[in-house]
């Protein structure tokens, strides 16, 4: 039975995550990378890939940070999350204001793509358009999901989020906050921000202001720390 307590954990574990989520990924390395890919590639494959990918790292990560407490203390837990948010707000406010701005990180990921884009262009002009088609059409859905593309996508995804700062925070989000609540809000968050990328191209990548999108973040990781630090001088 869900009691309203129980409720309420999960309330304040997905409203911390969404919020997390969402000033985390806004203008960082996958979500240029997604809008750079959208362009050329097919939208809803890139979505989906990126989508996948992120949603597999939230779950991966809120796993580890619910079954944390029970390898090592909670107090001891609770200590490592509250410095993590500190850390992470500290981190990000020196982002805001000392940072070299999302147009250095922008031209990173793009020429990072273009190289990867050549060379596969290179050896897909040599092919037949014809037998292509021909090709897609026999395909199942099931292999026409798991495409190159959607690949690709994932594997970008995946590995640019592995140990990146919202991973970290997602683990310390789990550990002190409702698992569950944790996992929808970093699902929720993570799949406005890739289709606002999917959609919105390149062009609202570059119109986000990443100084005011890490000064929120740093702000909003120190209130959780105070709030995380608060708990433990409570108990």
């Amino acid at each position: 039975s869900f009691s309203p307590a129980k409720m309420s954990s999960v309330v304040q574990g997905f409203t911390k995550s969404l919020a997390m989520t969402v000033l985390s990924e806004i203008g960082d390395k996958t979500f240029f990378a997604a809008a750079i890919l959208a362009m050329r590639h097919p939208r809803r494959l890139v979505l989906a890939g990126c989508l996948a990918a992120l949603i597999v790292m939230t779950i991966l990560s809120a796993v580890v940070g619910w079954a944390a407490p029970n390898l090592i203390s909670r107090k001891l837990t609770h200590h490592v999350t509250t410095l993590l948010f500190f850390g992470f707000g500290l981190w990000s406010l020196w982002d805001a204001f000392f940072g070299d701005g999302e147009d250095e990180e922008l031209a990173e990921v793009e020429a990072k793509l273009d190289a990867d884009f050549k060379a596969n262009n290179g050896t897909a002009k040599t092919r037949s358009k014809d037998v292509d088609e021909v090709k897609k059409q026999k395909r199942p859905l099931l292999t026409q999901f798991f495409s190159p593309i959607f690949l690709k996508a994932f594997s970008i995804t995946f590995f640019g989020e592995w140990g990146d700062k919202s991973q970290l925070a997602t683990i310390g989000l789990a550990a002190d906050e409702n698992p569950v609540g944790v996992i929808l809000g970093g699902i929720i968050g993570q799949a406005l921000c890739t289709t606002a990328a999917v959609l919105g191209g390149k062009s609202l990548a570059s119109q986000i202001s990443e100084k005011i999108v890490a000064l929120s973040g740093g702000v909003l990781f120190i209130v959780f720390g105070v709030q995380s630090y608060l708990s433990t001088v409570e108990s």
